[in-house]
């Protein structure tokens, strides 16, 4: 029989005793179903997806990053910002005052400050930009390699990373290129703060290895053949990357101002070379009587080396679930 209130069918179950019958009704289960097939058509979130989501929403992380693509834009093109040639110089300007053409007037031996400001950020951000390739790089595979085997080889890498990282950055730099001052470059720049400035991504990809190495798709992909640089590079690496992408990009910030250190000391790039920190050192001597020589390209370091700062701070908490809650 059927319920005459629903579509259903209705089965009589007879109990045996006279009046006490009851119907057993067959299971709808459609609407379940329908939530189900809803709930399965729509793909999970990733973590990357929810990052992208909280990012956007932080005027924070567009700020940042409005700089950093100018800082990037004046460093790869810096001919597009200015038509003055940064080394010419001529002393019957010497600390002129802005002009047509010279917004920011003229330094000490008649330069134009404006176009050795904007030439300024090709030097310091490349030294920044190649440091932290190589160090990511570097950082990353011991750190792997010590993370993921363990046993004898995460006693010696960490040890050796103990050493290294025991030595201040800015000072074992200045050791290397003393070593070197007659071969003083952008890349021997480079060579000096990479072989010291590995150590911080080393530390946090061991971790972060350490983390992940016994997940299960880890024992899966390792049960199904794949070998261990496959599943270093393919499963490990890809689900550990958040961290060292945070520290990469507050590190390149960091490498900036080391750059500007060793300038500004003597011993970093050549005077041939136009960049912040050697325009900060030669901006000493006239710091009295025409401070804006020492301002420009102070606000421009300091600005290129913030943005990168705030890039790392938001990206970090937008790959925290904890901190995307708050």
């Amino acid at each position: 029989m059927h319920n005459p209130r629903t579509n259903n069918a209705v089965d009589t179950v007879d109990t045996g005793l006279p009046g006490q019958e009851y119907y057993v009704a067959e299971t709808d289960e459609s609407g379940l179903g329908a939530v189900d097939a809803v709930a399965d058509d729509r793909a999970p979130s990733s973590q990357w997806g929810e990052a992208w989501k909280y990012l956007r929403r932080r005027p924070l992380f567009w700020v940042a990053a409005a700089l950093i693509l100018m800082a990037l834009a004046v460093a790869i093109a810096p001919q597009l910002f200015t038509a003055t040639d940064p080394r010419e110089c001529i002393l019957s300007r010497s600390l002129n005052g802005p002009t047509s053409g010279h917004p920011f007037g003229f330094d000490r031996q008649g330069c134009d400050i404006y176009a050795r400001t904007i030439y300024g950020a090709r030097a310091s951000v490349a030294v920044g930009v190649l440091t932290t390739l190589i160090v990511t790089a570097l950082g990353t595979i011991i750190g792997s390699i010590a993370g993921f085997y363990g046993g004898i080889w995460d006693t010696l890498l960490s040890r050796l990373t103990d050493i290294f990282f025991a030595v201040p950055l800015v000072l074992a730099a200045i050791v290397v290129m003393s070593m070197f001052q007659n071969q003083r470059s952008i890349w021997m720049v480079v060579l000096a703060l990479s072989m010291f400035g590995w150590t911080q991504i080393a530390r946090i990809t061991r971790g972060a290895v350490m983390g992940v190495k016994n997940d299960e798709f880890v024992t899966a992909a390792r049960a199904l053949g794949a070998s261990d640089s496959k599943i270093i590079f393919s499963h490990i690496l890809p689900n550990a990357a958040a961290p060292i992408i945070v520290y990469a990009t507050v590190a390149l910030g960091t490498f900036i101002v080391a750059e500007a250190t060793l300038s500004f000391l003597g011993i970093g790039l050549p005077t041939s070379v136009v960049s912040w920190g050697g325009d900060i050192s030669r901006a000493q001597a006239s710091l009295r009587t025409q401070p804006m020589v020492l301002f420009y390209p102070a606000i421009a370091l300091a600005l290129t080396v913030l943005s990168f700062i705030m890039m790392g701070d938001v990206v970090r908490d937008a790959l925290d679930p904890k901190a995307r809650k708050r």
